[in-house]
């Protein structure tokens, strides 16, 4: 009971954190004042494939570009070299996308649709564990959507193993909001949702950051957006 109530307290830390910076505007961490990126660049690595990781040759995010890393679980296990970094969620990410676990690598570029809606992301710092993010979507259609928000390391290009640079996905948020009755021409639908994730063990909280975008019905991606944090 005890851990459940630290944690019920700082589920509710964090979302009025993180909901009051997405309603003032004033996050240190947000997608605030950035350009929406061009494209998403989902790359994904089997756990067995340690040479994957290290690999110069790996497709790298072009201008405008956002990447993001899967390291995907194996049927080794933990005996796998990557196994420590693997993404229990990256399974179902590639079943969504109708591929198959590759067995060493797979990549997959999405376009971002225009004009279908604006996208935030924003977190907090990092708690005893955990990291308050939220993700908002405002809309003139109605849906429906799915959101994923995602919790990344940056691994800088020549260190632990990887010549370039990684996007490591630590945890994620998959949302499912429903479609909503016809908008008007004048009315804009917000969708808002904030929870504390849990930081992994062996992530570096000092590189951290959010990746979200929004899914239309056929699965093709209409909104993108990465946070940075204020200097100062």
């Amino acid at each position: 009971m005890p851990v459940l109530s630290r944690f019920a307290r700082y589920f509710a830390f964090a979302c009025a954190v993180t909901a009051s910076f997405a309603a003032s505007g004033q996050s240190s961490c947000s997608s605030d004042g950035r350009p929406p990126p061009v494209a998403l660049l989902e790359r994904f690595i089997s756990a067995d494939c340690a040479s994957c990781w290290a690999d110069a040759k790996a497709p790298r995010a072009g201008r405008g570009e956002v990447a993001i890393d899967w390291i995907v679980p194996s049927a080794k296990g933990d005996d796998a070299p990557l196994s420590a970094a693997a993404s229990r969620d990256a399974p179902s990410r590639l079943e969504g996308l109708q591929r198959s676990s590759p067995p060493q690598a797979d990549t997959v570029r999405h376009p971002i649709g225009k004009g279908r809606g604006t996208l935030r992301v924003a977190h907090g710092l990092p708690f005893n564990g955990y990291i308050g993010a939220s993700i908002e979507w405002r809309t003139r259609s109605p849906g429906p959507w799915t959101a994923w928000l995602m919790l990344l390391e940056t691994v800088p290009a020549g260190t632990e193993g990887t010549a370039v640079e990684r996007h490591l996905v630590r945890n994620t948020l998959q949302l499912a909001w429903e479609g909503s009755r016809s908008l008007s021409k004048k009315e804009r639908a917000r969708l808002f949702e904030s929870r504390p994730l849990s930081i992994p063990e062996g992530a570096n909280p000092k590189r951290l950051h959010v990746v979200g975008w929004v899914e239309d019905a056929q699965g093709r991606v209409v909104g993108t957006a990465k946070s940075a944090c204020a200097a100062g």
